[in-house]
């Protein structure tokens, strides 16, 4: 169930481009729990158990959340933040940040001076988490609904724009008249219906 550090998946957006949640966590016990909890979500979960195999993982999966744990060794949940947040393509990610050290709240504070969205200590309620989780996986969607459709609008304006001057040349040889004018104006349409065969 806890995909390994480095693990692929199904490419970026997973399998038939399902959300993925990156969750880490330097203990297996909490990794599982994660899982357990996020179980039934349209989200595949994604474990990895240090800062340092998540930033890997980062750079061949895109991601609707990152759970991430606060004090970890070596590479704590604050300086992972960080490099998550000064790179290019993973800084919009939202983060949240999971921690048991409830007693200071400098923590959370640095929590968000890093970046996150959101902070819980736990214990936590797993529906809290579920809920959190799943208005991410439902922002992450609609983007790429947007960024879709955005594409196909790019697509028919090139298209359509191709059509138009295949129709100003063809007329243009038209108007110029000479021997095989119209079989060339013809030939000119002819190209520009094929290529923009995509077009109703």
């Amino acid at each position: 169930m806890t995909a390994p550090a480095g693990a692929v998946g199904g490419g970026p957006a997973g399998p038939a481009g399902k959300a993925k949640a990156l969750l880490v966590d330097d203990r297996r016990e909490n990794l599982l729990a994660l899982e357990a909890i996020l179980q039934g979500l349209p989200v595949e979960p994604v474990a990895v158990e240090s800062g340092e195999a998540a930033l890997k993982q980062l750079l061949v999966d895109d991601f609707a959340v990152i759970l991430l744990d606060a004090q970890m060794p070596e590479m704590d949940g604050f300086e992972t933040a960080s490099h998550i947040k000064r790179r290019e393509r993973t800084r919009q990610v939202p983060i949240i940040f999971l921690t048991a050290a409830d007693r200071d709240a400098q923590l959370a504070l640095r929590g968000y001076a890093a970046g996150a969205v959101d902070y819980l200590t736990k214990p936590f309620d797993p529906w809290v988490l579920r809920a959190k989780v799943s208005v991410f996986v439902e922002l992450w969607d609609k983007t790429r609904q947007l960024a879709a459709q955005a594409e196909v609008v790019r697509q028919r304006d090139g298209q359509w724009r191709a059509l138009v001057e295949a129709v100003d040349e063809a007329t243009a040889v038209l108007r110029d008249g000479g021997d095989g004018a119209a079989a060339r104006a013809v030939e000119i349409l002819e190209a520009a219906r094929w290529g923009g065969s995509g077009l109703p």
